[in-house]
């Protein structure tokens, strides 16, 4: 098997996650249907895994799919650059504005972010922008608070938490109306409620969440998949700091938190998280971390030790992460992101054009020109299975889904291509679904639907166990789906 990109955590182990049902099983004798859940009769030398994925989208973010790989490797993708979409240069915002939230909110995108003038004056408050496309934002004159001599601002919140006001919409549906967006802030954290985004009110007087250290953005949503809150907020485990996690069913009993795992990765100092449950597979959360080093220091006449750039994990489970190693947005050529705790991702992944995803990032942190940036990458643009010129193959675990095709998101080379092979749970090829029966997929598309010579029906094959195999080269296999 070829090394893997991505730092494998300790096993997670079956879970709630999406439905994903992981059954050890004897591969020699398994029979041709697996109902959902049940182990595979019969035994053998070699123990598999058979995964119930339905009808959902799996990206290959991870190698959680994966049995083999041969001359593939998953590379981690990197944003483009696009264009600084927030100047932080209100009277009330200023160059340690950060702690940025975005999330898609029916027709508009909604933006929380801390305006900050002063390190040495409390003058923190919490500032609100809204747009039609994550492009073009707008800051609007709310009249909510008086700031700096005037009303006419778009500050939504002063006093308690303004530091790392981070708000989500509540998609858990026994939310009442009057508290359809919720918020962590301040540190021991409190709990703030909402009718619309724009009006808030604390919770209660008492910190919901006390075991942490909170001086960073301490993120929470409703998880459907698990039906409860979570939240990821920060702390130091032996002097690094780190992400932790709690839960609640209420959003005002929370447990106590759990430091999350990630594997044989290596301990640094993860200053925020960015973790979000990722919109078109939920069943799987991706983070972004700012990795901070602190002890360098890049501009010798900047007063402040450190540097940072952004990292990207995932995890199925909230717990168990992997983390790629390789920073997935570095400071590149600006010296003005040279300087300490730069290049911190907003929380919030943004759908802005088709085929194309949204992220943005703190840019000349303690600057006058601080600002936020966007970036873009393709949809489900992550983490691919990678093959070169050479050309490699891929074979999955045993899976079972429901549909009657095969979409995959991809990308080659004039000369790459893509090949699919259906084979039963043994790893056995179907008649007419082999590698020879699939003529070469090239190109670049978001869903290509995958036929064979005889057509793309495979609904024979649900709720069988099957795998996939997959043969690369010069390209790039971003998700598959299986879909009416």
């Amino acid at each position: 098997m070829a090394p893997k990109l991505l730092t494998d955590a300790a096993a997670a182990g079956p879970g709630p996650r999406g439905g994903s049902i992981r059954a050890r099983v004897g591969l020699a004798a398994a029979p041709a249907t697996v109902p959902a859940g049940a182990a595979l009769a019969g035994a053998g030398p070699q123990e598999v895994a058979v995964i119930d994925i339905g009808s959902r989208l799996e990206p290959f973010v991870d190698d959680e799919l994966i049995a083999e790989m041969t001359g593939v490797a998953l590379r981690l993708h990197h944003p483009t650059p696009r264009e600084v979409v927030l100047a932080f240069d209100a009277p009330w915002e200023g160059p340690i504005s950060g702690y940025v939230t975005v999330f898609k909110d029916d027709d508009r995108f909604r933006m929380y972010y801390r305006g900050w003038q002063d390190q040495d004056d409390r003058d923190d408050v919490t500032c609100y922008a809204e747009s039609p496309d994550g492009i073009e934002w707008t800051k609007p004159s709310l009249g909510l608070f008086e700031v700096k001599g005037t009303s006419e601002n778009n500050v939504i919140w002063t006093g308690e938490g303004t530091h790392n006001f981070a708000p989500f919409k509540d998609a858990n549906p026994d939310a009442p109306d009057s508290q359809r967006y919720k918020a962590l802030a301040y540190g021991p954290l409190l709990a703030f409620a909402s009718p619309d985004g724009i009006h808030w009110e604390k919770m209660r007087d008492k910190p919901v969440i006390t075991e942490g250290a909170f001086d960073s953005q301490n993120l929470a949503f409703w998880d459907a998949d698990q039906d409860r809150y979570v939240a990821y907020l920060r702390g130091f485990v032996d002097g690094i700091r780190t992400i932790g996690r709690a839960t609640s069913r209420d959003f005002l009993k929370w447990t106590g938190t759990t430091w999350l795992d990630f594997g044989d990765a290596p301990a640094e100092h993860l200053y925020t998280n960015a973790i979000t449950p990722y919109f078109r597979a939920p069943h799987i959360h991706l983070g972004f971390p700012k990795r901070f080093v602190p002890d360098r220091k890049a501009v010798p006449h900047w007063p402040h030790p450190g540097v940072s750039d952004g990292l990207f994990m995932s995890s199925r489970d909230g717990l168990h992460w992997r983390r790629a190693p390789e920073a997935f947005l570095p400071p590149g050529p600006d010296p003005d992101n040279w300087t300490e705790r730069n290049m911190m991702i907003a929380a919030g992944i943004l759908p802005t054009a088709p085929g194309e995803l949204s992220i943005y990032w703190i840019e000349h942190y303690r600057h006058a020109t601080a600002r936020l940036r966007r970036g873009t990458l393709r949809t489900d643009g992550f983490v691919s299975l990678h093959a070169d010129g050479a050309g490699g193959e891929v074979v999955t675990d045993p899976l079972v889904f429901e549909g009657r095709e095969l979409v995959i998101n991809y990308a080659t080379s004039a000369a790459g291509s893509v090949r699919v092979e259906i084979q039963n749970g043994g790893g056995a090829p179907v008649a007419g679904r082999t590698l020879d029966d699939c003529p070469p997929i090239y190109g670049d598309e978001i869903e290509r639907v995958v036929a064979w010579k005889d057509g793309s029906d495979v609904g024979a094959e649900q709720e069988r166990a099957i795998r996939l195999r997959f043969a690369l080269k010069d390209a790039d296999l971003f998700a598959i789906r299986f879909r009416p």
